[in-house]
């Protein structure tokens, strides 16, 4: 059954505390399983999370500063031990490929993993099929660092009743749908005839950067949006000197980029609790949450067409 839904690994910035993990993101969009981030300790927190490496089939690493990364080296060997049988493909900036490989091999382990390496050089598409397109955008911070955005493509629910009107059925539906247009006698029947079109959702993640434009266009109309929020904003100075972001510049670009749901995380060890951050956050976008470790956060819900012949 598809499922698209955030489930959060870890949430701190820099080290773990006793009841946060370093990052650690994944997101179960339909058929697909990306993981973010995997820092130290990943591998079992996706064990009280209930996901399995077998799930995963892309992996995203949008720096190589330890909290986002030294999780990898484990997750290698546990998709070698499990015997995951299918690629699983890895982007990264291609400036840590060093780094990348110094993970891959840490020890000595079997190696069984079918690993696609895919070093990002710039900015572009990372991957696109009739179903997705996911792009990479360089961000701001003290080292390569690339934000990213999950884009389903729109698609067209037909509906039945205009169908029958237009004589269409079976097959013919199905070629409609591929082709956008069909003959039916001395007519021509456009999708957009019987159909309505669904927009395709948004998931993007922005994590360790000051504020440029490679944030705007990443949030840009966002189903979900996955930010860091590592201080409050008495301490913008610090937050810029660092190359991060403050939980009210986040609120800030969820609201100015149409965001339908923050997700606040990669919160600094000196906050006991993300309450402050949320409430920050929320004086500029009031759909904000706090991603705390273990939580499973559903997509917002969208309209959908009725097929009894209305649009809702």
């Amino acid at each position: 059954m598809s499922e698209r839904k955030l489930i959060v690994l870890g949430t701190a910035s820099q080290v773990p505390a006793r009841d946060r993990n370093q990052n650690g993101y994944f997101l179960r969009f339909d058929g697909q399983g990306f993981l973010f981030d995997p820092g130290e300790g990943t591998q079992r927190q996706m064990i009280h999370s209930g996901v399995s490496v077998s799930e995963i089939t892309r992996i995203f690493i949008s720096h190589f500063h330890g909290d986002h990364c030294l999780g990898l080296a484990g997750i290698i060997q546990r998709i070698s031990l499990d015997r995951v049988p299918h690629a699983i493909e890895i982007h990264y900036p291609a400036s840590g490929q060093m780094y990348y490989e110094n993970l891959r091999d840490a020890c000595s382990y079997h190696r069984t993993a079918h690993l696609v390496e895919r070093p990002i050089f710039q900015d572009g598409t990372l991957h696109e099929d009739d179903l997705i397109q996911i792009e990479a955008k360089r961000l701001d911070h003290d080292i390569d660092t690339y934000g990213f955005r999950v884009r389903e493509k729109d698609s067209w629910t037909l509906n039945p009743l205009r169908l029958r009107e237009a004589g269409i059925s079976g097959v013919a539906a199905g070629r409609l749908k591929k082709e956008g247009s069909l003959s039916v006698g001395e007519q021509i029947v456009r999708i957009e005839d019987v159909g309505s079109k669904m927009p395709g959702q948004i998931f993007a993640y922005v994590m360790d950067t000051r504020l440029c434009p490679a944030v705007y266009e990443l949030a840009s109309g966002a189903d979900m949006l996955l930010m860091e929020a590592t201080f409050l904003s008495s301490l913008e100075d610090k937050s810029r000197e660092y190359g991060h972001l403050t939980a009210a510049q986040a609120g800030a670009v969820a609201r100015d980029c149409g965001v339908k749901l923050l997700v606040i995380s990669h919160y600094s060890q000196r906050y006991q609790s993300s309450d402050p951050l949320v409430e920050e956050a929320a004086r500029f976008h009031p759909e904000t949450r706090a991603a705390g470790d273990g939580d499973h956060i559903d997509f917002p819900r969208r309209k959908r067409p009725d097929l009894a012949g209305r649009d809702l």
